[in-house]
């Protein structure tokens, strides 16, 4: 059964480590259209960009894109798409996913996982995804961000350190059969449009503001999220110059594999 759900791009011009991020070039292209060409590979019945940058904004209707400009003092992406719910007059129970500005490789058959995540899930304010990590290298690296559900597969706790430890197995350095894979978090999110509006009015938590995650902000407030466990790896995301040259490579190298 389809699903019917909108994809909203945050792109913000402004980047302390890369600044100008979603116009600079992929493939002989702006990365934003990049991202947009994965929303709409997705099925999603609308696509559409916010921004608060008119250098966006014309780049972006260059490709040609939908853009909705929003208010330059949003503090998170998530506050955008709030914005972009009123002011396209979405009911309460529109759909909405969240595709970062920066995730040029994030296959679209993720983008449908998350949203069709919603839809299965009615006590779920919000839907993420995650997958489970290969290699234990990557659980004490801050930037991996790891989650931790409960046995429904709602989120616990999601966090820059490594999540579940476990302690038996680090202590003696054996293997344990059947222990639970530590899972790694992909930034990709579906709000329900009801959600989104009230979210705003949110205070940010103190784990939040601990762990830099912007989530943690849901579950200290009392609202559920839901964990899809995918099999599909996305490829990275570009914050730094070296990201978009790791990117640039990925994509010479797979050709039209994250189509």
């Amino acid at each position: 059964m389809s699903v019917s759900f909108k994809v909203v791009i945050p792109a913000r011009f402004a980047s302390s480590r890369l600044p100008g991020k979603p116009l600079l070039e992929l493939a002989g292209r702006p990365m934003l259209q990049h991202v947009h060409e994965r929303a709409t590979g997705s099925g999603a019945d609308e696509v559409v960009i916010a921004t608060d940058d008119e250098r966006v904004e014309a780049a972006a209707r260059r490709f040609p894109a939908d853009v909705c400009m929003t208010s330059a003092e949003h503090t998170s992406g998530t506050e955008r798409l709030a914005e972009v719910a009123v002011a396209r007059g979405w009911d309460d129970d529109t759909m909405i996913v969240n595709l970062q500005g920066d995730e040029p490789l994030m296959p679209a058959i993720l983008i449908d996982q998350v949203a069709s995540d919603l839809a299965a899930h009615e006590p779920a304010s919000i839907t993420t995804l995650a997958y489970p990590l290969e290699s234990s290298i990557n659980e004490t690296d801050p930037h991996v961000v790891k989650v931790v559900l409960d046995r429904e597969g709602y989120a616990m706790y999601f966090s820059r350190a490594p999540v579940p430890w476990h302690r038996d197995l680090h202590e003696t350095g054996s293997g344990m059969a059947g222990v639970q894979p530590v899972l790694h978090h992909v930034g990709l999110y579906a709000y329900r449009a009801g959600f989104l509006k009230h979210y705003s009015e949110l205070e940010p938590s103190p784990l939040e503001v601990f762990e830099k995650l912007e989530q943690l902000r849901v579950l200290w407030h009392g609202y559920r999220i839901h964990v899809g466990i995918t099999t599909e790896v996305p490829g990275p995301g570009v914050d730094t110059a070296e990201d978009l040259a790791l990117v640039e490579r990925l994509m010479q190298e797979n050709n039209n594999k994250y189509h």
